[in-house]
């Protein structure tokens, strides 16, 4: 059996790598990646405390169901606002959102 504490370890990493991520990418699909990396490693860290404090009940992997799935709708809606930029301003960078100030 994997320690639990491997989890964690990798948890934060990928938290990390998707904080990065975040702030040093100017595309926004890079964005949006870099912010789905930091709701998996929640996801993680959800289901690696349910395991460490509570055996035997499955609160935590019912928490992580529900946080994939409010990703999942996210995702969608970010993809759909992306398009829209795209189709607009013909470029996928945060520095073309600034011209839609009136």
């Amino acid at each position: 059996m994997v320690p639990v504490e491997y989890f964690f370890v990798l948890s934060a990493l990928l938290f990390f790598i998707g904080v990065y991520g975040f702030v040093t990418r100017r595309n926004l699909i890079a964005m949006l990646i870099s912010i789905e990396l930091v709701l998996n490693a929640v996801d993680i860290n959800f289901a690696a405390f349910n395991r460490l404090l509570f055996p035997d009940m499955n609160e935590g992997f019912f928490m992580t169901l529900f946080s994939i799935g409010v990703s999942a709708a996210e995702s969608a809606v970010a993809i759909a606002i992306i398009i829209n930029v795209y189709r607009n301003f013909k470029s996928d960078t945060v520095d073309s959102i600034s011209n839609m100030k009136r």
